[in-house]
């Protein structure tokens, strides 16, 4: 059962409260793998891994791909793959399929010399989704991957957007980007206002 956006909002601040609790979000001087410094730092795995918070997750963007149609969701290994797993798991509960893929960061250089894992079917509606969105690069190279089978792109998913332009650059090339949580300069971060 699809819920209201009222009650995805309640569970994208019980998301926010749960990361702090899990040790998903810390906040304290971080240097990201960028180099550059951050008042907070997010660990994605440790939210979408944790029962509570995969369930979360798993419901919430559940709730946003079926009305978009969604065939399958995926996005690259390996902020993606928890993520996957549970929004596939949710949706067989409630009887509205979506199957999962995973994209991965190099090709296979053996066996089938796969770049994309999982039952996606050329020329399928698909969600591409991350843990964290800064720049949108990981992101890019899974939507890649999906439109070089044919795939629609109708929707990019993220637990947490950084806003360093990431979102604005996939919004710019025409893609609709959905987070769950939103930080904004000074690392205050929220839920989301339009899930």
């Amino acid at each position: 059962m699809s819920q209201t956006k009222d009650e995805s909002g309640k569970k994208a601040k019980e998301l926010l409260d749960l990361s702090v609790k899990v040790g998903a979000l810390k906040f304290g001087e971080f240097t990201l793998a960028s180099g550059a410094k951050s008042s907070y730092y997010f660990d994605g795995r440790r939210l979408s891994l944790d029962p509570q918070g995969a369930y979360l997750l798993g419901a919430i963007f559940l709730d946003i791909l079926v009305p978009l149609g969604v065939q399958s969701i995926g996005g690259p290994t390996v902020g993606a793959d928890p993520i996957v797993a549970s929004v596939a798991l949710i949706s067989h509960q409630r009887g509205t399929p979506v199957s999962g893929f995973i994209v991965r960061s190099q090709q296979k250089k053996y066996g089938t010399q796969q770049n994309v894992e999982g039952p996606l079917t050329p020329d399928s509606t698909v969600a591409i989704v991350d843990d964290v969105c800064t720049t949108g690069g990981s992101i890019f190279r899974a939507i890649d991957a999906a439109e070089a089978l044919g795939c629609k792109v109708a929707v990019v998913l993220a637990v947490l957007d950084r806003a360093q332009g990431g979102a604005e650059t996939l919004r710019a090339k025409g893609y609709k980007f959905q987070p769950l949580l939103v930080a904004d300069s000074t690392g205050t971060i929220v839920p989301a206002t339009d899930i």
